[in-house]
């Protein structure tokens, strides 16, 4: 997903007295400099001309650096789920679903969202050893993408699509590392040629 093209259908407004500036757009801004820069490479002040606040308005909304980056991954995860689970059902059996979920991700690994990369893999490379709590989010985020897919699997293997003596958890391991690997390779400049060639070819898994 393009942080570019981040847009959320239905605006939340929270409760109690009004914010000054317009949350999403704010977060917005925030995806773009993490995506391009990084967590740690990303400055506050950085991060506060994108968003257009002054840096106490950023202190006082999320406290700090890391809050900032904690909402902004909240916004990133829920629009681009919301994408992929409409994508899924709009397929009819569990191995199209399967190949929806795959393609969604190949999608994304070339031209210019290519370029930008994900700030879910960003994030694991950037916390895994520095912010525990944010490195919690993102092993979550990991953790329920694998469900889904090992999910998709056993509908496929319900339906008749994909056979029924495939392990599902290892091949939605598998298909969890191709994936998030598939958006590290994408910030390479690989065309969409190869990366739609490279997900026919992990389909094969699941005949």
């Amino acid at each position: 997903m393009t942080v570019d093209t981040l847009t959320d259908d239905t605006k939340t407004r929270s409760r109690g007295r009004p914010r000054e500036f317009d949350m999403d757009s704010a977060l917005d801004a925030a995806l773009r400099v993490f995506s391009e820069r990084g967590y740690h490479a990303a400055s506050i002040s950085e991060l506060t001309e994108a968003m257009g606040l002054t840096s106490g308005s950023v202190y006082k909304a999320f406290g700090d650096k890391s809050g900032v980056f904690l909402a902004a991954f909240k916004r990133y995860r829920k629009i681009g789920r919301n994408r992929l689970e409409a994508k899924i059902a709009a397929a009819a059996t569990g191995r199209d679903k399967v190949r929806q979920m795959i393609m969604y991700y190949a999608e994304l690994s070339h031209g210019e969202p290519g370029l930008k990369g994900c700030l879910v893999v960003g994030g694991a490379n950037d916390l895994s050893l520095l912010d525990k709590d944010s490195a919690e989010h993102v092993a979550a985020a990991f953790l329920a993408d694998e469900k889904l897919m090992a999910d998709l699997i056993r509908i496929g293997q319900a339906d008749g699509t994909i056979s029924p003596t495939l392990d599902a958890d290892t091949t939605a391991l598998t298909f969890l590392c191709f994936t998030k690997g598939l958006r590290v390779i994408g910030r390479t400049g690989r065309s969409e040629q190869e990366m739609m060639a490279a997900a026919e070819t992990v389909m094969r898994l699941v005949t």
